[in-house]
C-alpha cells in the first residue's frame, strides 16, 4: 500500500484498456486511455524542459477542458504539485491562493483569465498558456524553452510526492492549505472505484468543476483508473439544457453531483422532460446534505438508485457512502458506511461513543492528509487522540451507517437546545410548494441564537411565510420552528454549488438594517 501512486494506477489503466475511450469533449474530440497517457507524458516533458522540478507547485486555472485534465496529470507526472484554482476568482483571491501555495508557475488557457494574470504579474510568478491541437493530439505550451522529448521517461513517481494542493472553503476561518500525496489520491480513487464497482464499461458526464475534489476525484480520476470514460460538456461547465443529450450520446451509466445540481436536473425534468433517459446504474450525491424527499423524487424520475456519500478535501474526497443495491439497502437521510478507512464518533475527551449517540465524526486512513500546510494551530485542533477530526457532528446506527447532524459550528444553540439545521431543511423540503430551503442560526438577545430559514418556492406557487410556519409547526417541535422565513428566488452558493449557511445568513440579515450580521461559521 505504501508504494501506491495515482500515476502507476493511470499507467496500468492505459496498458489494460489502451483502445477504450478515456475522455471526450462533447461533439469535438475523443481520446483513448493510451492516447491520453501519450499526451500527458509529452506535456510532462514540456514542463520539465520549462524548468519545473519535483516539489514545485504549479497553479492551473481553466474551465473543465481537456487542456486542464492533461496539464493537471502532467504536473503530477513530473513529481510537481498541482494547485487547481477557480477561474472565477478575483485578482485579490488569485493573489492569496497563488501566494499561499507558493506557486512557481501559472498555467491557463490561450484566452487569458485576466484577474489571474494580474495576480501572477504582481507576485512575479511566470505564466504560460496551454493549447491542445485536435489534429495532432498534442498539447503546446507558450514557453521559450527548448523542449527535450521524453524528458519525463526517467522520472519515477513516489507515493509520498505531494501531488495536489487545495484549500478548504474557509467557512469558519481563513482557508487552510491541504497537501494531498500520490498515496492519498490513489487510496481515495480505489475506494471510490470499489464501492461503486466502476469498470471499463462505465461512462459519465462531468458536471462539477475540476478545481475541487468532488469532480476531480469522484468524477474524473476514479473513472480513468477504472478504465472507464468521462465526457466534458462543450461549454466547459454544467448546462441543464445539454446534460441529458450528452448522457445519452456517451452511453452514461452514472453521474455524481451536489444537491443543487440534482434539483436543477429535477426541475428541468418537470418543466421540459426528455423523450427518453439513459438506463443508469446509480446516481451519486455528495458535498451537501440531500433531503430524503429529493432523493425519492430523483429515483422516481430517473429510475436509478440515488446513493448519498460523505466527503471532504482533507480525506482526498470520499469518507462514507451508501452501497449499490446488490450490496444492501441504501438509507435516505444517511451518508452510508465508511469506505476504506476507519471511522469513529468521539466526544470532546476522545472517548468513542456507542451506537446512536452523537459526537464528532473522526477518521483515519491512507487517504487522509498528513496535515495542513504551515498551520500548526489548525493541525493541533484537527489531529487529536490519533484521529483526524472532521468538525461534523453525527452518529452511527446499528448497521454502521453514519447519520450527520450538522457542522459543529452550524448547530443552532437556542437557549441551550442544540438544533440540527439539516433536520429543519428536510421538513421544509417535504412541502410540495418549496423547491429549495436552508435553515440557519441568527443572533438573538433572549435565546442567544434563533432559527431563520430561506426558501425558494416552486414555479407557480404563492406560498407565504404563514403557510411555511404553519407547516413547520405541524412537523417540528415548537423550539425548532423558524422565527422568520425569507422568501426568495435565489440562494447564495459557493463555486461548487454548495449552499453555505453562513453566506445565506449574512446575505439575508444584511437586508435588515437593524440586524447584527453573525460572524459564526458554517
Amino acid at each position: 500500500m505504501e508504494s501506491l501512486t495515482l500515476t502507476a494506477l493511470l499507467n496500468k489503466s492505459a496498458k489494460d484498456f489502451p483502445n477504450r475511450r478515456a475522455i471526450s469533449l462533447s461533439g469535438r474530440l475523443d481520446l483513448t486511455h493510451a492516447q491520453l497517457q501519450q499526451i500527458v507524458d509529452h506535456a510532462a516533458s514540456l514542463l520539465i524542459s520549462a524548468g519545473i522540478n519535483p516539489g514545485d507547485v504549479v497553479a492551473l486555472t481553466f474551465p473543465n477542458t481537456i487542456e486542464f485534465v492533461v496539464m493537471f496529470l502532467a504536473v503530477i507526472r513530473c513529481r510537481a504539485t498541482a494547485a487547481p484554482l477557480n477561474q472565477a476568482y478575483t485578482a485579490e483571491e488569485f493573489e492569496f491562493y497563488l501566494s499561499d501555495s507558493g506557486s512557481k508557475l501559472l498555467i491557463m488557457p490561450q484566452e487569458p483569465i485576466l484577474p489571474a494574470l494580474t495576480a501572477a504579474s504582481k507576485l512575479k510568478i511566470p505564466h504560460v498558456t496551454s493549447t491542445l491541437d485536435i489534429q495532432s493530439k498534442r498539447v503546446t505550451l507558450s514557453t521559450e524553452s527548448e523542449s527535450v522529448p521524453d524528458a519525463v521517461d526517467d522520472v519515477v513517481n513516489d507515493s509520498s510526492d505531494v501531488a495536489l494542493f487545495l484549500h478548504t472553503s474557509g467557512t469558519t476561518s481563513r482557508p487552510k492549505g491541504v497537501p494531498l500525496t500520490q498515496l492519498n489520491l490513489a487510496s481515495s480513487v480505489l475506494n471510490i472505484k470499489s464501492v461503486y464497482k466502476l469498470t471499463e464499461s462505465d461512462s459519465t458526464v462531468l458536471v462539477l468543476p475540476l478545481f475541487h475534489v468532488h469532480g476531480l476525484l469522484a468524477g474524473l480520476l476514479s473513472s480513468l483508473v477504472a478504465g472507464a470514460a468521462v465526457a466534458l460538456p462543450a461549454a466547459g461547465r454544467f448546462s441543464a439544457s445539454t446534460f441529458w443529450k450528452d448522457m445519452v450520446s456517451y452511453n452514461a451509466t452514472w453521474y455524481t453531483a451536489v444537491p443543487t445540481i440534482h434539483q436543477i436536473i429535477l426541475d428541468r425534468h418537470v418543466s421540459k422532460p426528455e423523450p427518453a433517459y439513459p438506463k443508469l446504474r446509480f446516481i451519486r450525491s455528495c458535498s451537501a446534505s440531500l433531503a430524503p424527499v429529493i432523493m425519492e423524487r430523483l429515483e422516481e424520475a430517473f429510475g436509478a438508485p440515488v446513493l448519498e456519500a460523505y466527503a471532504m478535501t482533507e480525506a482526498a474526497h470520499l469518507m462514507a457512502s451508501n452501497p449499490l443495491p446488490e450490496d444492501g439497502p441504501h438509507k435516505p437521510g444517511s451518508v452510508g458506511r465508511p469506505i476504506g478507512q476507519e471511522m469513529a464518533i468521539l466526544n470532546e475527551n476522545g472517548v468513542v461513543q456507542p451506537v446512536g449517540v452523537s459526537g464528532e465524526v473522526c477518521i483515519r486512513g491512507p487517504n487522509v492528509t498528513k496535515g495542513y500546510e504551515n498551520n500548526p494551530e489548525g493541525n493541533k485542533a484537527a489531529f487529536q487522540f490519533g484521529w483526524f477530526h472532521t468538525g461534523d457532528v453525527g452518529f452511527l446506527d446499528e448497521d454502521g451507517f453514519l447519520h450527520l447532524v450538522g457542522r459543529i459550528k452550524e448547530l443552532i444553540n437556542r437557549g441551550g437546545e442544540k438544533i440540527s439545521p439539516i433536520e429543519v431543511d428536510a421538513v421544509l423540503l417535504s412541502h410540495p410548494n418549496i423547491a429549495q430551503a436552508v435553515a440557519f442560526g441568527v443572533p438573538d438577545e433572549k435565546y442567544g441564537e434563533e432559527i431563520n430559514c430561506a426558501i425558494i418556492p416552486r414555479k407557480g406557487s404563492n406560498i407565504d411565510e404563514d403557510e411555511v410556519l404553519s407547516f413547520c409547526k405541524k412537523n417540528l417541535a415548537t423550539f425548532k420552528v423558524p422565527k422568520k422565513v425569507f422568501i426568495t428566488d435565489s440562494l447564495p452558493k459557493t463555486a461548487t454549488g454548495k449552499i453555505q449557511r453562513r453566506l445565506v445568513a449574512e446575505h439575508f440579515l444584511a437586508q435588515i438594517s437593524t440586524a447584527k450580521v453573525p460572524k459564526f461559521g458554517a
